[in-house]
């Protein structure tokens, strides 16, 4: 009597399979597969992250089954052999779609399997893509509102923790050359709760979190919300707790094959929207910028040779 056919599990049709539809196909023939390759396909469906991050060896090592079981169980889910299987969890870590351990498992991985050569043009790709797709979904008149909220206020706060702190920096940075009162919050010794105590329906908070969101990002924009002030969100979906209470939203990209978000799009939505409110803004922000850079050169903060 024959073993039972190492190819019984349907195989994955045209469509571009995931990760998803691999175990899938896995666990819908499970019963008719062989003990080593239940072990084989048992390993793979308890630890999904680690296909992408593992060699054969590695994987069939932690599984107990040899390298050519794996080799057999890719083809019957249709497959030529394993690379072709591992392929779409590879593709699940660099776009950023796991936890940032995993994306930093990988990395780990690039450099050991001497590959640094694709992650370069991947994480080139992705900044490119990123900015593309962030302002593909933005339009003019969407930000010369927000533009104009900002300059006809009186105060402007800017709120990111994590990342987007040095966001919120630098945003704040640049529009002080120019204007007065910003403000990046949360400030040394304060909480951003603490920041917007007497903020009012004349000011403007321009909050940033994406995915994880952070608590205090979120607590603080619904208490300035309560108080008044209007909010200009940039997060990552329309679904994020600042973006669906914001009176003025912007849903940026930050895909990558990095271990952290991508700040690309963030950054370069924070500038435009600063260009904005100076293109808004009367003629005296000319002179005021000249004024801060003036007086710079004459402390000598400019290097001079």
């Amino acid at each position: 009597m024959s073993n039972i056919s190492d190819t019984i599990v349907p195989k994955i049709g045209s469509e571009a399979p995931t990760p998803a539809t691999i175990m899938a196909r896995l666990n819908d023939g499970w019963d008719d597969l062989s003990p080593q390759l239940k072990k084989a396909a048992g390993f793979i469906l308890d630890n999904p992250n680690d296909v992408g991050v593992s060699s054969i060896r590695e994987i069939s090592a932690a599984a107990d089954v040899s390298p050519n079981t794996l080799v057999r169980l890719a083809k019957s889910v249709g497959f030529e052999g394993y690379e072709e299987l591992r392929g779409p969890f590879k593709e699940q870590l660099r776009g950023g779609d796991l936890g940032f351990t995993d994306r930093a498992r990988w990395l780990q991985k690039v450099s050991q399997d001497g590959q640094l050569g694709p992650l370069y043009a991947d994480i080139i790709h992705a900044a490119i893509d990123n900015i593309e797709s962030t302002f593909s979904r933005i339009d003019v008149d969407t930000l010369t509102t927000a533009a104009d909220v900002i300059w006809r206020s009186r105060q402007v706060f800017t709120l990111g923790v994590g990342i987007h702190h040095a966001n919120a920096q630098h945003f704040t940075y640049l529009a002080s050359t120019g204007m007065v009162d910003f403000h990046a919050i949360p400030r040394p010794g304060a909480t951003a709760t603490d920041d917007l105590t007497w903020a009012g329906p004349e000011d403007v908070l321009l909050a940033v979190t994406t995915a994880p969101y952070r608590e205090e990002v979120v607590t603080a924009t619904r208490l300035a919300k309560k108080q008044g002030v209007t909010v200009v969100a940039i997060s990552d979906r329309a679904t994020s707790p600042i973006t669906r209470i914001a009176d003025h939203a912007f849903s940026v990209v930050d895909d990558t094959p990095q271990f952290f978000p991508s700040s690309v799009a963030t950054i370069t939505l924070l500038e435009t929207l600063l260009s904005f409110v100076i293109a808004r803004a009367d003629e005296k922000i000319v002179d005021r910028v000249a004024a801060f850079h003036e007086r710079r050169r004459e402390l000598g903060i400019y290097w001079d040779d």
